[in-house]
């Protein structure tokens, strides 16, 4: 059963010394999360776990102590086994987190009832949040500026022999994990099991070798090793097929005991196939896969190739996420652009959601030079905005470029400069750096907690200051 919170107890009182010594941003940020409105999306949210999670069952870990414990994890960057271990060990924060005398939840518990909070429910809690800030004076909404960043998953360097080498490593595992359901059944098949795993590395690392040398006859033995492992990679490939028909025969599999590998070998057949396509037109045939068609990972087939125009890496491998600032450092919106899609269409998006939040336009629209586009002057124009300022792509109009020549339109466009300190520490402190969740939901999930740990510590500075 569902459990809301545990009995309040000042466990504070009991150590004053404690309480004279508590952090008074964590004070205004627990009174913040107070919030009946923020309580009950998240509790929405877990009561789903199962048809009768809010009236049987054992007592669960109660929804103001998940709330909590989520919010210290990305409040202080910690990992889910440094967040039991914390807050278990320090007094203040386990009145924070409402666990008081109670043991504090397994890391594994977390991370079950974590992964039940949608993104949806994030980005409503986030416009909560914005709306406490505007109650409390934080902000009030009158600038508003837009930037992206790319947030990287948590894959190491993609390269078509390595790719196909995971194939075939995670190919093998499943099916050495079906081999007890299946031995009988297929025990007459001829390598139905055989694993192919020792060849691909040992292609792998001969590829390495060859990789330091640039002679004719170098480039040829790395292209004949290159269609040795691609001609390998197809047969487990048959074979997980094989696999997976006989699993939908099995018994065990109408019982449920195959059911989990009967998903995952169909989510990873057309994976490796896709890379197995990729590897074909780009190493033996000499061709070009278009950048959104690409498998970057088979752990998250949701990362894509994100070109630099700065300096450093040439790529990086993840995702775009545009996030909107206003007036107080409050980010009101983050959104995670699907593939094809610019920064160019974010304007639009970015003026109703402000409008939703806070009830009235910005007066100031700040952008750099990715978000311009013929209609936005119309579009910010109609939407109630006083000044947009965003340059022009190239040179401009005799027009465009005397208003950008003007001190009051350049003192306008130095306070977007300001946003780019924002997504820094967003990535340095609240773990927008580097996402290691799964799936695009899992990114969401990364992104929103890390606005709202951002927002509530700005809000709790204001409050105790």
């Amino acid at each position: 059963m569902l459990r809301e919170r545990y009995s309040r107890e000042d466990i504070l009182a009991l150590v004053p010394e404690a309480a004279a010594h508590t952090d008074p941003v964590l004070v205004q940020i627990d009174r913040l999360l107070d919030d009946d409105a923020i309580f009950q999306q998240v509790r929405a949210d877990l009561a789903r776990r199962s048809p009768q999670t809010t009236r049987h069952g054992r007592h669960s870990t109660p929804v103001e102590v998940i709330l909590r414990l989520l919010a210290v994890k990305r409040l202080y960057g910690w990992r889910y086994e440094e967040t039991e271990a914390r807050v278990a060990d320090r007094l203040v924060l386990r009145w924070f987190c409402r666990v008081y005398w109670h043991r504090v939840p397994d890391d594994t518990t977390l991370i079950r009832w974590a992964g039940l909070i949608t993104p949806q429910t994030l980005h409503a809690v986030n416009d909560r949040v914005a709306r406490l800030a505007q109650q409390a004076r934080v902000t009030q909404g009158r600038k508003l500026r837009l930037d992206g960043t790319v947030v990287r998953t948590a894959i190491h360097h993609p390269t078509d022999s390595s790719l196909l080498t995971d194939g075939v490593r995670v190919r093998s595992r499943l099916m050495r994990r079906s081999k007890p359901l299946l031995g009988d059944q297929l025990a007459g098949g001829r390598g139905v099991f055989r694993t192919r795993l020792r060849t691909m590395r040992q292609g792998l690392q001969t590829l390495h070798r060859l990789a330091r040398q640039k002679s004719e006859a170098a480039a040829a033995a790395r292209k004949e090793i290159s269609r040795k492992l691609v001609d390998t990679a197809e047969q487990p490939l048959q074979q997980a097929t094989r696999i997976r028909q006989a699993l939908e025969e099995a018994e065990q599999t109408a019982r449920g005991q195959g059911q989990g590998l009967q998903q995952r070998i169909e989510h990873c057949v057309p994976l490796l196939g896709q890379v197995i396509h990729q590897a074909r037109t780009r190493v033996l045939a000499g061709g070009k896969v278009p950048a959104e068609q690409k498998v970057m990972s088979l752990f998250a087939p949701h990362t894509r190739v994100i070109p630099r125009h700065k300096g450093g890496a040439a790529v990086e491998f993840g995702r775009t996420v545009v996030v909107d600032e206003v007036e107080g450092g409050i980010v009101t919106r983050y959104h995670i652009l699907e593939d094809g899609a610019t920064e160019q269409g974010e304007l639009a998006p970015a003026l109703a959601h402000h409008q939703a939040v806070f009830g009235h336009p910005p007066r100031l629209v700040a952008a750099d030079r990715g978000v311009p586009h013929a209609d936005h002057d119309r579009v910010a124009r109609e939407a109630g905005v006083t000044h947009l300022v965003i340059p022009a792509w190239g040179q401009g109009t005799p027009a465009q470029r005397a208003r950008q020549r003007t001190r009051a339109w350049r003192r306008r466009y130095r306070w977007h400069a300001g946003i780019e300190g924002r997504i820094n520490s967003l990535r340095r402190d609240y773990g927008l750096k580097r996402c290691a969740d799964q799936g695009v939901d899992g990114l969401e999930r990364c992104v929103g907690w890390g606005v709202l740990a951002s927002n509530l510590r700005h809000i709790g500075q204001h409050l105790a200051a």
